[in-house]
């Protein structure tokens, strides 16, 4: 087993939609569909600047991304905005995650989050889910100012802790960051939530599993 094992925050250690899913009612009948356009232009904005060469941090990001989705859909009110950004700024961890990062600290192995959020937005997360402790660091693309997928981004992981790529286990629930951290060396697992289908086949995780709770049966 790797001796550190990094996580992608968003989606595979938080929720994503737990913001929505607490104001769903109020959202009415296109909650869901206004959840994944926030999730999908969040991304998006990401790449592109990145794409450009600039950078715009996460949270802003996510605050914009919001505001389109809002506008692509108008029977959801806008005077949710800032309850639902209130809710995404501590996100709900999925209920395996805090198990999967303390069975791994057992273990003797560093723990790590490498994610796309600002440091602000991840200590919010972090103490909302009371995983603090079962975190050796919390890196953030803010410190090399340019969003995943570079491979630059990848680096912050080895840098921290003074080892090669093949000494780390990425986990992330999003298929392109698992087809990048395969790219640079890392072992990769593909936390599949979703059942999604494949993709990158160049690049396949070394393996694919339904939830962090699988996680006890990698070697």
């Amino acid at each position: 087993m790797s001796a550190v094992f990094a996580f992608d925050a968003y989606g595979t250690l938080f929720d994503v939609h737990a913001a929505i899913g607490r104001f769903r009612a109020q959202a009415g009948p296109e909650a869901d569909r206004m959840s994944e356009t926030w999730r999908a232009k969040q991304l998006e904005y990401s790449w592109t600047l990145t794409l450009a060469g600039r950078y715009v941090d996460f949270w802003a990001l996510t605050e914009r991304a919001l505001d389109f989705a809002l506008t692509r859909y108008p029977s959801v009110d806008k005077a949710l905005r800032p309850q639902l950004l209130e809710a995404y700024f501590k996100l709900d961890a999925f209920p395996d995650a805090r198990a999967a990062l303390r069975k791994l600290k057992a273990a003797g192995r560093k723990t790590a989050i490498l994610s796309n959020g600002s440091p602000n937005m991840l200590k919010g997360a972090v103490d909302a889910a009371g995983t603090g402790g079962d975190l050796d660091a919390v890196l953030s693309v803010d410190a090399i100012k340019m969003f995943k997928p570079r491979p630059e981004v990848y680096g912050l992981v080895t840098a921290r802790f003074n080892c090669k790529p093949a000494d780390v286990t990425f986990v992330s629930s999003n298929r392109w960051d698992v087809m990048a951290g395969t790219s640079v060396g890392f072992r990769s697992l593909w936390i599949n939530r979703s059942k999604m289908p494949d993709e990158y086949f160049d690049f396949a995780p070394q393996q694919e599993l339904n939830d962090l709770a699988e996680l006890a049966a990698v070697n």
